[in-house]
């Protein structure tokens, strides 16, 4: 039997509604959440680091999410802090620049919206948003599956807890090992992008042989088009999914599969949507476009995946999505197709809209200067680390919100343009911002930077690596992950001793 090269077994108790893996199962300590011993997430329980001790339930507070919990609060001496902790304070024991991330704006983030989604709407979180184990945790806990799209990402969730039934994985170049590791774990769907990718994991099936069917989403490029997204992922000529009316004639290829069944669809349509009546009208196409579909096939409908986008406000003059307006929006058609198909699961991803507003991206001011009449701040952070906010690709540089953390209410009397430390004219983190007086050594926080920050960035350039990365989580601040050195960049290569003689 083919194994993949990831240990693909769950460590923490899954979420109540799905039934947990047995211990005897389990080759891996379970997961410490933190304030309790984290490198059981790294190491197995035979290694001595890994003390096989019982694990605690994380608690995180329950609440309304405000504004005094997205900007976090101020300290007795003036700077910005979160959780009662001042930013100066992990900058002096983790050293910057780094990401932090508040555990409690997760947590809740993921609530809220759950209290008004309709009734029976699953929420998983696409890992490629954040993929820090401790990030998935946390919303695990909150009540979050999990959307991968990696063997990498896959072994995240299921080391973070979540459990197998509550996992799919998508992507349009998925390998023979990506689908041995999904039928290894046994997650609830894999969702096929192509007829070739459906074949492969029928053969692939097929010959490990069982009976158990295995359970397949086709993911589809409707016909029909989205409005309102800030960049479209269907409706269009895409990698993703197979187009719909190549889905809708397919039926003869179905009689052939001997493991597989297609039990559902997936659709994604975009993302950053922040007007609730276009992911409305998006969903309702979405459900409509499933029925019919299975109806043309004579399957039944089991799964539909409609995706999500919801989007969160970077710039001027944008406004964040109303999810209460969104869940009222949802109520309606949700209802009337759970009526006609009550025993559908329906899943909603979400990676941004979960994860920004929790994170902070932190970052020293090295040196202040002046060229041709323009104030430059260099920090030690940019490009190579946040690479969303940079906006590399974008026609126009609009930055992302910006704090002096040492005097967040002071007058933002000075213009600044922030640049980071690479020899690019690109690294430039916010382009003429509004600031209080920067001076050498001040920090100056990244805000909305919990989504596609490392995951998205190049941070191999110049060789710099990746930052460490901090989760606050009841008023204590842990290390999730450390900041790559030289030694560890240097550890993956290979010095070739070659026979050449020395230049004269």
């Amino acid at each position: 039997m083919s194994h993949s090269p990831w240990p693909l077994l769950p460590s923490v108790p899954p979420s109540p509604r799905v039934s947990a893996v047995p211990e005897s199962n389990r080759k891996f300590a379970p997961f410490r959440f933190l304030g309790f011993p984290i490198s059981d997430l790294l190491f197995p329980i035979s290694d001595p680091r890994s003390p096989n001790r019982r694990a605690n339930p994380c608690l995180i507070r329950e609440g309304r999410l405000s504004e005094h919990h997205v900007r976090s609060g101020e300290s007795d001496s003036g700077g910005a802090e979160i959780q009662g902790i001042p930013y100066t304070a992990i900058a002096e024991e983790h050293g910057t620049p780094f990401f932090v991330y508040d555990a409690h704006v997760l947590s809740t983030t993921l609530r809220e919206l759950r209290d008004v989604l309709p009734a029976g709407v699953d929420v998983l979180y696409s890992l490629k948003a954040n993929p820090n184990i401790s990030v998935c945790a946390v919303l695990h806990r909150a009540g979050a599956g999990a959307e991968v799209s990696s063997v990498a990402e896959l072994t995240t969730a299921l080391r973070a807890g979540v459990d197998p039934g509550d996992i799919v994985f998508l992507g349009p170049g998925k390998t023979r090992a990506d689908l041995v590791a999904c039928l290894e774990a046994g997650i609830h769907a894999v969702v096929c992008e192509s007829f070739a990718e459906l074949r492969l994991l029928d053969r692939i099936a097929d010959g490990r042989g069982g009976t158990t069917p295995v359970r397949a989403l086709l993911r589809v490029n409707p016909a029909f088009a989205s409005k309102g997204s800030g960049l479209a992922m269907g409706g269009k000529p895409r990698q993703f999914g197979i187009d719909e009316e190549q889905v809708r004639a397919c039926r003869p290829l179905l009689d052939t599969l001997r493991r597989v069944e297609v039990v559902g669809f997936h659709a994604y349509m975009g993302t950053r949507f922040l007007h609730h009546e276009d992911i409305v009208a998006n969903t309702e196409n979405i459900l409509a476009m499933a029925e019919s579909l299975a109806a043309d096939l004579r399957i039944r409908l089991d799964t539909v995946d409609f995706g999500g986008g919801l989007g969160v406000a970077y710039f001027e003059n944008e406004e964040d999505l109303d999810v209460d307006a969104l869940g009222k929006g949802l109520a309606g058609p949700v209802a009337e197709f759970r009526e006609r198909h009550p025993g559908c699961r329906l899943i909603m991803e979400l990676g941004r809209y979960l994860t920004a507003r929790a994170g902070t991206y932190v970052t020293r001011a090295l040196y202040v200067k002046e060229s041709s009449g323009e104030s430059f701040v260099v920090a030690d952070g940019g490009t190579h680390h946040h690479m969303a906010a940079v906006g590399i690709g974008s026609f126009v540089k609009r930055n992302f919100p910006v704090r002096h953390l040492g005097r967040p209410h002071a007058p933002a009397d000075r213009t600044y343009t922030v640049t980071g430390p690479l020899c690019t004219p690109n690294d430039t983190v916010v382009k003429r911002a509004a600031l209080p007086e920067v001076v050498p050594g001040d920090l100056l926080g990244v805000e909305r930077s919990g989504a596609y920050g490392p995951t998205a960035s190049p941070g191999l350039f110049l060789s710099h690596g990746y930052p460490a990365e901090v989760l606050v989580h009841a008023g204590r601040a842990h290390l999730v992950r450390d900041r790559d050195t030289p030694e560890e960049l240097l550890a993956r290569q290979h010095l070739v001793g070659l026979d050449l003689p020395a230049a004269g």
